[in-house]
This record gives structure tokens, C-alpha cells and sequence, in this order.
């Protein structure tokens, strides 16, 4: 059966990815020693590179240090050995796609237990009612701190490239740092970096301009953008329309669409303005509506997991399907797509009411799946939310002291530099 899906999408910098499946960033908090991809990521996309996809890319790598969504994250800053990272690229390189590596700052969504910095664009805390002590007190950022992490994105994307890696994709989504900025309700600022639109999009913009340069022409370049925050008074869809003309200027290949924050977890269908209570492609009315304007190629990422889902997105005319938790469920599902057949199964649904330990509880049963995944076992979709977060939270238990002893380590050893 042909079908669009199956057919190549050029890029403007002149990549041409093998299909328009791709398989979205997830966290997968897999860092081994050092902060480093270690032997379980490398199974995991060798076995999602075999799967059918024509473009991997990784779940969120640090550009700070100090600054990490999770105490297993990844770090790659101008301290950290390439050569894992290049064996990394390799995996996901070994089935014939592509593969981006997705580069973050988590600004104020730091758990208040993790040492560093928990910065945002101003002193204004993660609201998660009971849940908010979960997370860091931010600090407003300093020019000076704003325009150092403007160049830490530019060192991690030149070092991407330099392991193999084909591009990579700046995270301004999901109420993380860039995402913050955009964002009226969190970014208070009265300077240049605040108040209009234009003013809180000029670190992304900078960010952008600072990565493109930094890469070769031929390097795949894209976003992350919230189609809208799902909070009254925050990020929305006419916002996201007017950055992604912004955008277009700057050397962009792909503007991937996604929605929410820890606050209102819409990427995982639970978003605190029930507008987007949907049980598939949550984002997709919104990227109808974005399509027609849109100077640059889009790509919708949200709750697809069947092939008729993933025709009617891209009849919508966006250009790449994202999936992520599918993919951590049934990593060959592009390839079933190509015999016409789909998932047998499903990951058990989280039905509690506390949206925020739902989300959570839903994240750890993703990452219970992709750590049987990469151990070479099959995905148990059956594994019980409440077991599956506690196990989480002894893994993050262990690994925060070991990135609490390596940090102060890196912290001993280093130059005196701008923190």
C-alpha cells in the first residue's frame, strides 16, 4: 500500500529524511557515569533505529551542568568526552535514519532536591498546588547568565555534530527554560527579554541564531514549540504562529508542535483546560489551524498510535508525525505500519484524579518500558502505575547521589567561570 507516510521529506538544509514517522524525544533518564550515554541507551536506539522510523530523535540533553530535568539526565557541554556520544549517534544511526539530538535548559522545573542553579526569567515558581514544593525556588536570570546559556546551546549543538549526531532540536516547549520565556504568565520581565511577544522570544531567536552558526549548512536545525500552554493567560496558538514566522528567517528546517508544562500536562493528554481531552493526536486542531500559515514544515506529536490517526495528521498538512510513547510500547511500529498491521497493546491507563502524580506515574511506566527495551526484553505494558512510579523514585534516589558527588567533583576541578 503506498502512503504518504512512507515517502521522503526534504529539509531545507538539504537532509532528506527516509519517511515522515519519526520517533519524538522522551526523557529517558538513562545517564551512566558522568552524566554519560552508557551501554542501556545504546540498545534502546539500536532498537528503535531497527524499527522503521525515519527519524530518532533523543530525549533531552543538557547544555548546563548545573541545571538538569532529572538527576540521570545526559550533559553535553564542552567538558564532556565525545566519544560516547558518538557511539550514541551510531546506534541511532544503524538502522538508516536519522537521528537529532534534542538540547534543553530546564529553567525553573528543577526538583528542589537537585543541587546547581533552578534560574527562570523571573522568581516565579512551578504552581502545582500540594506539589509545588516538589520543585526549586527560582531565581530570576542576569543578562549576563542569559547570555551565557545562549552559548551553552551553541557548544552543545556544535559538539552533536561534531559525535555524528544529524541535527538537533532546541527544546522551547513543556514549560521548560525557553519555553518559560514565551511564556506572559511566567516571564515577568521588564527589560528586553519581557513584555511583548518580540522581547520574550528573543532568547529562543538568539539561541537559534547562536546554534545555526555554530553548525554546518548541512546540519538539521528545529524547535520544539507549544502549539499553546493550556493555561489561561499563557503561550497560545496565535503566540505560536507569530514565532514560527520569527523562525523562519533563521535557517530552521522543522518546527515540531507539542503542548503544556509540568503545571498543565497536556503532552500527556491530561492538560488542566480540558479543551484538548482527546484520546489521540491531542494537538491536531491546533496544527490545522498553524499549517496554513506556517513559512516551515511542521511536525505534530501527541498521543498517535495507529496508522489511520497518523494519514489524517498528515492530510491536515503537517509534514512529520511525532510518537513517543507508542514507540516505547511497540519500538517496530513504523515497520507494522509498512505490512499493515498495528500495536497489540497498550500501556495500562493512569485514571487518577491528582493530574500531577498522574503525569508522573504515566512517565515512569514510559521509562519502565524503555528500560526493558533497552536490556534486549519485550515491553510489559501491564505494569501497574503505582509500581512503576516507585521503582522510578528509587532509581532517581540513587542516581541524584551519584550526580550530587559528580557535580561537586566537576565543581573542584573546574575554572573559575560565570555561574
Amino acid at each position: 500500500m503506498t502512503s504518504e507516510l512512507f515517502s521522503p521529506l526534504p529539509l531545507r538544509s538539504g537532509q532528506v529524511l527516509g519517511n515522515r514517522v519519526a520517533k519524538a524525544a522522551m526523557e529517558e533518564n538513562m545517564a551512566g557515569a558522568g552524566q554519560l550515554p552508557g551501554q542501556e541507551l545504546f540498545g534502546l536506539y539500536r532498537r528503535w533505529a531497527a524499527g522503521g522510523a525515519g527519524l530518532l530523535i533523543t530525549g533531552n540533553v543538557m547544555v548546563h551542568a548545573e541545571a538538569l530535568t532529572g538527576p540521570a539526565g545526559v550533559v553535553l557541554d564542552e567538558a564532556a568526552p565525545l566519544e560516547p556520544f558518538a557511539e550514541w549517534a551510531q546506534a541511532g544511526r544503524s538502522g538508516g535514519g536519522a537521528v537529532w539530538m534534542q538540547i534543553n535548559h530546564p529553567g525553573r522545573q528543577i526538583q528542589a532536591d537537585m543541587p546547581g542553579v533552578v534560574w527562570g526569567p523571573s522568581a516565579v515558581g512551578v504552581d502545582l498546588g500540594r506539589h509545588s514544593g516538589r520543585f526549586g525556588r527560582p531565581s530570576a536570570m542576569t543578562a549576563e547568565q542569559i547570555e551565557a546559556t545562549v552559548r551553552r546551546y551553541a557548544v552543545t549543538a556544535r559538539r552533536a555534530e561534531q559525535a555524528g549526531f544529524d541535527g538537533v532540536e532546541v527544546h522551547a516547549a513543556h514549560g521548560y527554560l525557553l519555553s518559560q520565556f514565551l511564556s506572559p504568565l511566567v516571564n515577568r520581565r521588564t527589560d528586553r527579554w519581557g513584555g511583548s511577544l518580540e522581547n520574550r522570544a528573543r532568547m529562543l531567536l538568539d539561541v537559534v541564531r547562536a546554534v545555526r552558526a555554530a553548525v554546518s549548512p548541512s546540519f538539521a536545525v528545529a524547535v520544539k514549540l507549544n502549539s499553546a500552554d493550556f493555561q489561561r493567560g499563557g503561550f497560545d496558538a496565535d503566540d505560536a504562529r507569530q514565532v514560527i514566522a520569527m523562525l523562519a528567517p533563521l535557517g530552521v528546517d522543522l518546527v515540531e508542535l507539542s503542548g503544556g508544562s509540568y503545571e498543565s500536562p497536556a503532552m500527556s493528554g491530561r492538560p488542566a483546560d480540558a479543551r484538548t481531552q482527546a484520546r489521540e493526536a491531542y494537538f491536531l486542531d491546533l496544527a490545522k489551524d498553524l499549517v496554513t500559515t506556517s513559512p516551515l514544515p511542521l511536525m505534530l506529536t501527541g498521543g498517535i498510535t495507529r496508522r489511520q490517526t497518523a494519514e489524517r495528521v498528515l492530510a491536515g498538512g503537517v509534514a512529520l508525525v511525532g510518537m513517543g510513547t507508542a514507540l516505547a510500547v511497540t519500538p517496530d511500529l513504523p515497520a507494522r505500519w509498512r505490512t499493515g498491521r498495528e500495536a497489540d497493546r497498550q500501556l495500562r491507563p493512569v485514571t487518577w484524579s491528582d493530574k500531577a502524580l498522574a503525569s508522573a506515574a504515566g512517565m515512569a511506566q514510559v521509562r519502565h518500558q524503555m528500560r526493558r527495551i533497552a536490556r534486549g526484553a519485550g515491553p510489559r505494558p501491564g505494569t501497574h502505575p503505582a509500581r512503576a512510579l516507585v521503582c522510578e523514585q528509587m532509581r532517581q534516589r540513587r542516581a541524584l547521589r551519584r550526580y550530587r558527588a559528580w557535580l561537586s567533583t566537576k565543581r573542584a576541578t573546574a575554572r573559575p567561570a560565570a555561574r
